[in-house]
């Protein structure tokens, strides 16, 4: 099997596969829908697992005008893997032959990643919920040090670094300090904005806080940008109106504060860079611990080289530190806006929710839709299945519901919208003609 070239190639490369619908995402009407019976599964007789074994249902006729969630001696489960997905895994030794081939290395990652997401594909969602819920567990005490951490650290870092560009007069610390004083501010507004976002009115704001930090870190970006843009202007004002002197007084105590600033950042960043795919918040702070490395070593860089070879060097370096600064700001607040503005999500995701939703239950006839996009951090899912004409109202609204109950658990699900439908010859839903 030759190894495909993008992600979706890579998936349809799977074996036993009849159709590549686990894959395609937003079907168009004129193109083959995902359809359970088309793969041609064969029926298997299973013993029924406990609620926290499957995801999948099966509704018993025995149990009409009943619903679901009341009814749980009833269900029964589709196979775990009813599209033969597991004969697609590679074994280790497998993999290792691979890299005797030509771009040996290149197919050995692709079929890595094959094997995660299949693997990921065959756990229950139970089972990713369950593991998320473990994984902030285990990291709720690391990211409350790495916050307060790093609050306490940047107070701290503030006085040194104000003091060292003020006793130094030199434009290049002085970036570095207005740089400290906004790293108290952006602390304090991250532990503001999460605590009020967790105690919002319901009434007033339905959608929840979630979208408060995206836009407090939009906020806080774009007065970082206008601060620096300020010592640009008054660097390239000493750069203009300098007249005497060759080289600018050395003061080493300022350099030292400095440098005891950088070795503070680098310890926080490590520690930073461990937990920032636990908490949107020290995500941010591993950023603004990444940025500030570079800063305050270039900082001292510069601030030396105005004290020992050229004058010039010192307000030069507070341009250049300026300069990266914004340019590091626009690049997270043109983030952040992608995600208030509903940024597509990544497609392993999609992948993830229409194989679960199609295997969910065997009276889900189709696919015909699904979407994940983000608001603020996490995603909204809208997912449209197809069930026969014939389904009645109370068994079509359990399964769906539950459904739609069991993708908001996912990690990361903020809302789930699932529409039923009995044919997939309309235009689709939320679409302007």
């Amino acid at each position: 099997m030759s190894a495909p070239q993008s992600e979706v190639s890579q998936l349809q490369s799977i074996p036993s596969l009849p159709l590549s619908w686990v894959f395609s995402l937003s079907v168009p009407k004129d193109a083959m829908l995902i359809d359970r019976k088309a793969s041609a599964i064969p029926a298997i007789a299973v013993p029924a697992p406990s609620p926290a074994q499957s995801d999948t249902v099966v509704l018993d006729p025995s149990t009409k005008n009943e619903d679901i969630e009341r009814t749980s001696e009833s269900a029964s489960v589709l196979p775990l893997d009813p599209f033969h997905l597991r004969d697609a895994l590679k074994s280790e030794k497998q993999l290792l032959e691979l890299r005797e081939h030509k771009n040996g290395k290149k197919l050995q990652n692709y079929y890595a990643r094959q094997n995660n997401l299949i693997v990921s594909l065959l756990k229950s969602m139970e089972e990713h919920t369950s593991e998320a819920r473990d994984e902030e567990d285990a990291a709720r005490l690391p990211v409350k040090i790495a916050i307060w951490a790093s609050l306490i650290a940047n107070l701290i870092l503030c006085v040194l670094q104000m003091y060292a560009a003020i006793s130094a007069l030199s434009l290049s610390l002085l970036a570095t300090g207005i740089d400290s004083v906004f790293d108290i501010g952006s602390n304090i507004l991250l532990l503001w904005l999460n605590r009020k976002a967790e105690s919002l009115d319901v009434k007033r704001w339905p959608v929840g806080g979630a979208r408060l930090e995206t836009i407090g870190n939009i906020v806080y970006g774009f007065l970082m940008s206008s601060v620096n843009l300020v010592v640009i202007v008054e660097s390239v004002r000493d750069l203009v109106t300098h007249t005497s002197g060759s080289v600018k007084n050395f003061h080493l105590p300022s350099i030292l504060a400095v440098a005891s600033a950088l070795f503070v950042k680098f310890a926080l960043f490590l520690y930073c860079f461990s937990l920032r795919k636990n908490s949107s918040q020290v995500h941010v702070l591993w950023e603004d611990h990444r940025n500030d490395l570079w800063i305050n070593g270039f900082g001292i860089l510069m601030s030396t080289g105005g004290s020992k070879l050229r004058w010039f060097l010192d307000p030069m370096g507070a341009v250049i530190i300026a300069l990266g600064v914004i340019m590091a700001w626009g690049k997270t607040i043109y983030g952040q806006f992608e995600l208030l503005a509903g940024k597509s999500a990544p497609h392993g995701v999609l992948q993830l929710l229409t194989y679960k939703s199609l295997t969910f239950s065997e009276e889900i006839e189709r696919i015909d839709t699904v979407r994940a996009y983000h608001s603020g951090p996490d995603f909204f899912v809208e997912v449209d299945i197809v069930m026969d004409p014939k389904t009645p109202l109370w068994k079509a609204h359990d399964i769906s519901e539950h459904l739609q109950s069991k993708i908001e658990a996912l990690p990361q699900i903020e809302r789930a919208f699932v529409h039923v439908d009995y044919e997939t010859s309309h235009q689709p839903e939320h679409r302007k003609t």
